[in-house]
């Protein structure tokens, strides 16, 4: 499969980078998103602000002309977010990865936006190639959500396939897509499973594995030696605070309550937004390896599960919520963030911190 047969799903190529910025300014809930989430505008003085912002955005963004420029520029901002929300980064276990070679990084799934941007933060800073980010088709309701995802080396992941013959397509070119990434010297990040972890348990879904081995099946390959040839990278994410804990939460609770939770319309962008916006304390990425012998999907995804729990940074306020003794100023917070909600959701608030240290003490 050559790489026109994925033009519907890759991210955008350099000299498609001017179109579609040029795409991005003339949108007009673009517009209106940078004018309520930037300017904290919105109304009248929204509409007469929008010519001013037009022409503002048209003079910053048509210099660039390249996705590197575009990344760039992302990573400039995401400093400034990252130097108001947290209390830093750290990493560790970046330092056995090699930056001639591509990687695919299977990572445990808390924040849509921030997961794979934190993974490319420390890549970026240790001198790696940032990844091609697998988004699902879901979060793409707007077009310019869609337009600024691919800009930013994100492909799509057809999650809204229907039918089976629909759905071995899509898989079997998202396999396709992946392993040729890997072959052109891409790094490539995708979740573990399909959703965030809303309840801090992060397992992998061996569906996921068989996706990946779709095409090195077609190669006539086992299942071990293909999966050892895309060299698999476990990533634990530790978040100190959850900024969209709350909303998490609330959702489980009412799942558990009414057997269903009922999605608003674009509860996805605001849980992106929340989740770069809003406080995240310190944050650590650690990267793991795969040195064990697997023979099958579901041993692997034990694996990577096993990698993840033991390199999960566990902090204090994890400790709080599993019911340990914890210091006087750690107690005050957990207990600040368990009075933001209705008291039946906080028990749902109480496992999502406390499950990463479950997990990690029962390796």
């Amino acid at each position: 499969m050559n790489a026109l047969n994925f033009d519907d799903i890759r991210p955008y190529n350099d000299d498609e980078v001017p179109a579609a910025i040029e795409q991005l300014i003339q949108d007009p809930e673009f517009l209106d998103a940078i004018i309520q989430y930037r300017l904290g505008v919105s109304g009248l003085v929204g509409r007469l602000l929008k010519p001013i912002v037009t022409w503002a955005l048209r003079r910053k963004l048509q210099k660039f002309k390249t996705v590197q420029q575009v990344q760039q520029h992302v990573a400039v901002f995401l400093a400034q977010s990252l130097k108001r929300t947290s209390t830093g980064v750290t990493w560790s276990g970046i330092e056995k990865l090699d930056p001639s070679l591509s990687y695919l990084f299977i990572c445990n799934h808390r924040d849509i936006a921030m997961d794979p941007a934190l993974v490319n933060w420390c890549l970026h800073r240790n001198g790696f190639s940032t990844c091609r980010i697998a988004i699902g088709d879901n979060l793409l309701k707007k077009a310019c959500v869609t337009v600024l995802m691919r800009l930013n080396k994100s492909f799509i992941v057809r999650r809204s396939a229907k039918g089976p013959r629909e759905m071995l397509k899509a898989f079997n070119q998202l396999s396709a897509y992946i392993s040729h990434s890997l072959a052109e010297g891409e790094n490539i990040w995708i979740a573990q499973k399909e959703g965030r972890a809303k309840d801090g348990n992060d397992v992998t879904d061996p569906a996921i594995l068989k996706m990946f081995y779709m095409a090195g099946k077609q190669q006539g390959l086992e299942f071990k030696d293909y999966m050892r040839q895309l060299r698999i990278v476990p990533v634990s994410l530790s978040y100190e605070l959850d900024p969209c804990d709350s909303a998490k939460a609330n959702e489980l609770w009412q799942r558990a309550a009414q057997g269903e939770y009922q999605k608003a319309e674009f509860e996805d962008i605001d849980s992106i937004i929340r989740g770069i916006t809003g406080q995240k304390g310190r944050i650590h990425v650690h990267f793991g390896d795969i040195a064990e012998e697997f023979e099958t999907p579901e041993q692997l995804a034990a694996l990577i599960d096993q990698q993840i729990y033991k390199g999960y940074r566990i902090y204090p306020i994890n400790q709080a919520a599993a019911g340990e003794q914890v210091d006087q100023e750690t107690q005050s917070l957990w207990q600040q963030r368990l009075n933001a909600l209705v008291p039946e959701a906080q028990p749902y608030l109480a496992t999502m911190y406390a499950n990463p240290l479950k997990n990690q003490r029962g390796l």
